[in-house]
């Protein structure tokens, strides 16, 4: 099996901070030698409700702002900032994406026209944004599932496949949640998804929240070919996706771990392998 492409999310990890985005860039591609990079845009005025947007953030302790919408605005990008971001992860060698999560941030994102879009979970369901992207963007458009029953799912998926963008979909097995604990995170999903979907959609992914990489590893043994996983530079950073983030060593091990397993992925090309003749020789019990 060949390498899964891993996406490190920095997300809004970066604190509303552009130069420790760009520093998360380069330390992401150069040292954990990731293929992707994904961050988030919003259009918040948009997103956000005037009541959702002057509420007070949910969890105060994690909140850049007076408000839930001050917040979020905090850890905003512009489009030229993003325009940014992405020069450097091509200067890097690595590819530049992001979440979008409304009308306004889809229609600019597609300005830049990035290798690829991801829908996030709790957008799936925003027909509107869908079909603007199968009709104006021509890259492969990744879409998470977390929070999503299976007629949701069936339901995006025959829209991409009306609108014949189906082979452009990634489609990400996903549980919603900040760390996710392993009970919950229901690996066998992807069976579903290959089964249901394989032969419809170009690749099927896996998207994580949780602790640790070791899931991740069997992801791709069951057949994702795409891992995502959040990272930052300080899991005690403030900030909801922290704790369920990787930071810089684990991001770099989990590569190493699923190149390596890749490799290891195959069959015999033969009986007896050309390393084990010389201990055949030496070891094995000879019949008399």
């Amino acid at each position: 099996m060949k390498k899964p492409i891993v996406i490190a999310e920095i997300g809004c990890n970066h604190k509303g901070e552009i130069n420790i985005a760009k520093d998360m860039i380069k330390i992401a591609a150069l040292y954990c030698k990731v293929d992707a990079i994904k961050f988030q845009k919003r259009n918040n005025r948009e997103l956000l409700s005037e009541e959702e947007f002057n509420a007070p953030h949910p969890n105060p302790k994690n909140s850049y702002g007076r408000t839930y919408g001050e917040h979020r605005e905090f850890l905003e990008f512009t489009i030229e900032q993003h325009k940014e971001l992405k020069e450097l992860c091509e200067e890097y060698g690595v590819v530049y994406s992001t979440s979008v999560w409304d009308m306004t941030s889809a229609r600019e994102v597609c300005g830049l026209n990035p290798r690829f879009i991801k829908v996030p979970s709790a957008m799936n369901t925003h027909y509107e944004m869908l079909e603007y992207l199968f009709d104006h963007y021509s890259g492969e458009i990744h879409i998470s599932t977390g929070m999503t029953n299976q007629s949701e799912i069936e339901k995006l998926v025959n829209l991409s496949i009306e609108k014949g963008r189906n082979k452009d979909i990634i489609l990400y097995n996903c549980t919603s949640g900040y760390p996710v604990p392993y009970e919950d995170i229901c690996l066998l999903e992807i069976n579903i998804l290959n089964e249901k979907f394989k032969n419809k959609v170009k690749a099927i992914g896996f998207s994580g929240h949780h602790l640790g990489t070791s899931v991740d590893i069997a992801a791709f043994t069951l057949g994702a070919e795409y891992i995502e996983r959040h990272f930052t530079l300080d899991k005690t950073w403030k900030g909801t996706d922290h704790s369920a983030s990787l930071e810089p060593d684990d991001m770099r091990k989990l590569v190493v771990d699923l190149e390596n397993v890749s490799k290891a992925l195959n069959y015999k090309t033969k009986e007896i392998l050309d390393i084990e003749e010389v201990q055949r020789e030496k070891l094995k019990y000879k019949v008399k």
